[in-house]
């Protein structure tokens, strides 16, 4: 079963929303590659909850508002989407760009939060810890560098795209761009204020992460006042999609254990 689709608008942006499940809500935030497909992590996630995926303003099949400058701007953006749709208990989960957002928004407010699970999230520096710089990878490169798996990477390489898709990578680029150009994937007042994060936290990282090293995985974990981290082995960038049955199941089981 597929997800329901349907277009919101909040702070004057219309936004794709994908929906299913039911039971206790999780709101996903992805990353950089957007979420036009339904994946198999996120059905499995639906088994047990209700699910709700947007695609990020600037993004996909979302529109590009003018107030849109940087990841605070989408961290306000989600806190009004969450008070518009009702949401209450929430577990917010945001993966690599999107993991950056959700702990922007974190340290902002937790009100509606009962747990954060952050999966390779950008956002902060580590010195004398490089991460990968996307922008100056060729689009076959980044692919080869997100999987640990390289017979995913060439599968990805080598998938039909029409037009519509084509577009779509490059409006994705495009706001990717603007939102973590400069500096690279990191704003320097985030690691000030991780600490506001009053929710129980799981952070989630491959163990081959060529993009954010896991060595940023101890870094957040020190930050945010009682986070346990979980490095995923036989893993690039993308636990939930290189191996969505581990990630599904740490997350279920954090949620489970009421996010301990």
């Amino acid at each position: 079963m597929g997800p329901t689709v349907t277009t919101e608008t909040v702070a004057g942006c219309t936004f794709r929303l994908s929906r299913a499940g039911s039971g206790s809500p999780i709101l996903f935030l992805h990353g950089a590659g957007g979420a036009a497909v339904w994946l198999p992590f996120m059905e499995a996630l639906a088994e047990r909850h209700e699910l709700l995926v947007p695609e990020h303003p600037g993004f996909g099949a979302s529109d590009t508002p003018d107030w849109l400058d940087n990841v605070g701007d989408l961290a306000y953006f989600y806190l009004d989407v969450i008070d518009r749709l009702g949401l209450e208990g929430l577990h917010l989960v945001g993966a690599s760009l999107g993991g950056w957002i959700a702990a922007e928004l974190a340290v902002r407010s937790c009100a509606r939060l009962k747990s954060l699970t952050l999966v390779a999230p950008a956002g902060i520096h580590v010195k004398g810890v490089r991460k990968g710089d996307v922008f100056m990878w060729s689009a076959d490169e980044t692919a080869r560098r997100l999987f640990h798996n390289q017979e995913l990477a060439e599968a990805m390489i080598a998938a039909p795209q029409n037009e519509a898709a084509q577009m779509a990578r490059m409006k994705n680029s495009l706001a990717l761009a603007k939102l973590a150009w400069h500096p690279r994937f990191y704003n320097p007042d985030l690691e000030k204020w991780l600490h506001r994060v009053s929710v129980p936290t799981l952070l989630i990282w491959g163990e081959h992460d060529q993009v954010i090293p896991p060595a940023y995985g101890p870094a957040f974990a020190r930050l945010i006042p009682g986070a346990r981290l979980e490095i995923v082995g036989d893993c690039g960038h993308l636990p939930h999609v290189e191996q969505p049955v581990a990630f599904v199941s740490l997350v279920n089981r954090f949620i489970g254990g009421g996010g301990t």
